[in-house]
């Protein structure tokens, strides 16, 4: 009964007497006697207008995202072709503005990262299989969340193996040694000159 009393709004009146039987009975009519006027407290609702005003207010205290305006590989270029014998190839990034304090740039090549994330923009790698790849690169937070990220771009690795080398260059005797593809140990003999026989 109290708790509906309470539910009314403010505007509304609240008597309250003793009956015949003796019990405390509550009405919002007023009966002429012995009936005493209930003070009601002041209703503490809010206006749908202060709470979607609250809301707001609450809304624009929290910090937004940051955003980079740029996030780029820049090297190598979409769809280059990298001719490497030992899959080397060292990739170079670039963000605008620079990478905020607190955020950290992370390589990932076919999905995967390459490294733990770090502040430098050039990653070298190595030993990259032969065919096509996808590099992208994202840029985290202090608690280790995306803030952006790019779309895959391709590349191609070409790995030239040493035969092949050196069919596209053969070696010369000035060679051996000096190139990788020309090892000392393959160096062939150097044929007498036949006017040393008479010495």
């Amino acid at each position: 009964m109290i708790g509906l009393l309470l539910a009314q709004p403010s505007s509304a009146e609240v008597f309250t007497y003793i009956d015949a039987q003796g019990n405390r009975v509550f009405t919002d009519q007023p009966k002429p006697g012995d009936a005493k006027r209930v003070p009601l407290a002041t209703s503490n609702r809010m206006s749908s207008t202060a709470s979607a005003a609250a809301h707001s207010t609450r809304k624009t205290e929290q910090k937004p995202l940051f955003h980079y305006d740029l996030l780029r590989i820049l090297v190598p270029e979409p769809d280059a072709t990298v001719r490497s014998t030992a899959g080397e190839i060292i990739v170079s990034i670039t963000s605008e503005p620079g990478l905020q304090k607190g955020h950290r740039y992370r390589l990932l090549l076919d999905g995967q990262p390459t490294a733990e994330p770090g502040i430098s923009p050039v990653f070298p790698l190595s030993n990259i299989d032969r065919g096509t790849h996808q590099l992208s690169v994202e840029v985290l937070d202090e608690q280790g969340q995306t803030v952006e990220r790019t779309a895959n771009q391709p590349f191609h690795m070409q790995r030239v193996s040493l035969a092949q080398k050196r069919k596209v260059k053969p070696c010369v005797l000035t060679d051996y040694g000096q190139r990788p593809e020309c090892p000392l140990a393959d160096k062939p003999a150097e044929e007498k000159s036949p006017f040393l026989r008479f010495f």
